[in-house]
């Protein structure tokens, strides 16, 4: 990774109180869901967030949810956690995603997309790995503004949009433009803020499972059939679902939960 991106990275604000308290809980094996419902229901602003995040229609629950314990109970602490943290962390940025062409509220549909099809797909099978694929598909895309802050900062812009245009592959054109890719400054700026290695590895290795740790190389394989679902737009479609599947049947994942998962998306 070059200087600049590096220092920007540990130029960054330490992370709020309220999220060391949740990551607190969540590591501590000896916490409870009482333990993680106590802990965010500190904080109403962040409470508001989660319960707004846990009502979406991506999730496809027909009744409102209107308390944690009630959201903690049918999500689990691991998704919950993703909830929070991503509301968090994205406060803890100044979005301008101009340099990929997309607006503010198109990167945030974007993770959205990315985590109510992770969830939808995941959440009865694979559900032990929901702990650290839920941050990772809220948060896996958050290197993309301080990508685009540089590009910005080296009055690069012009220049990235044609490598977009000629490469079609983002993060292609990112290695090309800045030296350096999504998913990289990604897991740097989580290893700087010393969250735990699994959620690092997944979303450092999520184009390149293979190259995860053992025990992790299936949660990357999970998170990155998500991404290819999910284009950078957020919007799906037959040609990037088509791409999802093929990269299904090569892992060996489970398909009939991700079709059941597309049905409850769209």
């Amino acid at each position: 990774m070059n200087d600049a991106m590096l220092k920007k990275i540990k130029q960054l604000p330490p992370l709020p109180e309220s999220a060391m308290r949740i990551e607190a809980v969540y590591q501590d094996p000896d916490s409870t869901f009482n333990d993680m419902v106590k802990i965010l229901e500190k904080d109403p602003l962040l409470t508001a967030d989660i319960l707004k995040a846990a009502n979406s229609p991506l999730y496809g629950f027909s009744r409102e949810i209107n308390a944690i314990s009630q959201a903690v109970g049918l999500f689990g602490m691991g998704t919950v956690r993703g909830f929070a943290l991503a509301s968090i962390v994205k406060k803890s940025f100044s979005l301008d995603l101009s340099p990929y062409g997309i607006s503010t509220e198109m990167f945030s549909n974007l993770s959205k997309m990315q985590h109510g099809l992770m969830v939808s797909w995941c959440i009865r099978k694979e559900n032990k790995l929901l702990g650290v694929l839920s941050p990772a598909a809220f948060l896996v895309e958050i290197g993309k503004v301080l990508i685009a802050q540089q590009i910005m900062a080296d009055a690069k812009q012009e220049e990235f949009r044609d490598a977009l245009q000629r490469l079609q592959d983002v993060e292609a054109a990112e290695r090309e433009v800045v030296g350096v890719d999504t998913q990289e400054v990604s897991a740097s700026i989580f290893e700087h803020w010393r969250f735990e290695e699994s959620l690092v590895d997944v979303i450092r290795n999520c184009q390149t499972p293979e190259k995860a740790i053992q025990e992790y190389q299936r949660a990357a394989k999970i998170l990155h059939v998500v991404r290819v679902a999910v284009p950078i737009n957020g919007v799906m479609t037959e040609a990037s679902i088509a791409e999802a599947k093929k990269l299904i049947t090569e892992y060996e994942l489970d398909m009939p939960s991700f079709d059941h998962a597309l049905e409850n998306i769209q």
